[in-house]
């Protein structure tokens, strides 16, 4: 048994997407997925499958989908592989929620900071294995940053991040 966390976009954040963590809950058990665990409400949830990470994915868009009668993006890591998020933070001095990782699906490239607009001094972006880390130097809030990869990634913030990790370390064992 595979530990994954899966990250949903723009679920239950700024009034759009809005699904109970329950729903979310009952989802990922009918998908066959065990030890199924959801975090905040923002659309976190931890489980364990015998499927790879790409069947995983696609079983729970197709049930999002139905759900929500549009499509839902989900990134999905493994447990180890979010810790290796954690770990490869290039701002770690930072405060943890003023530096995000923009979960992709595809390898991070160079090419992926092309187009990036209205970037503040105080904004460092770093590239990861599949994120995109963000440090918000004056906070989320105030930012004008624009990042056209953003459209197809769900960012959490590194205080999210560690959580994540920590317990999904703890589904694996």
């Amino acid at each position: 048994m595979t530990s994954y966390v899966a990250l949903l976009r723009a679920v239950n954040v700024g009034g759009t997407g809005k699904l109970p963590m329950a729903d979310l809950k009952m989802m990922c058990e009918a998908a066959g997925f065990t030890a199924v665990r959801t975090y905040i409400a923002s659309g976190n949830v931890l489980f364990q499958s015998r499927l790879a990470e790409a069947a995983v994915k696609s079983a729970l868009e197709a049930r999002l989908h139905r759900y929500a009668g549009r499509p839902v993006g989900v990134a999905v890591r493994t447990a180890d592989e979010l810790a290796q998020v954690l770990a490869a933070n290039p701002f770690p001095g930072a405060p943890g929620n003023r530096v995000l990782a923009l979960f992709l699906d595809a390898p991070a490239t160079p090419q992926l900071l092309d187009g990036v607009t209205n970037r503040h001094p105080d904004e460092h972006l770093a590239l990861g294995a599949r994120e995109i880390y963000i440090h918000y130097g004056n906070g989320v809030a105030e930012s004008r940053l624009r990042i056209p990869a953003a459209r197809d990634g769900t960012g959490r913030n590194m205080n999210t991040v560690a959580k994540l990790a920590e317990l999904a370390r703890a589904t694996a064992d």
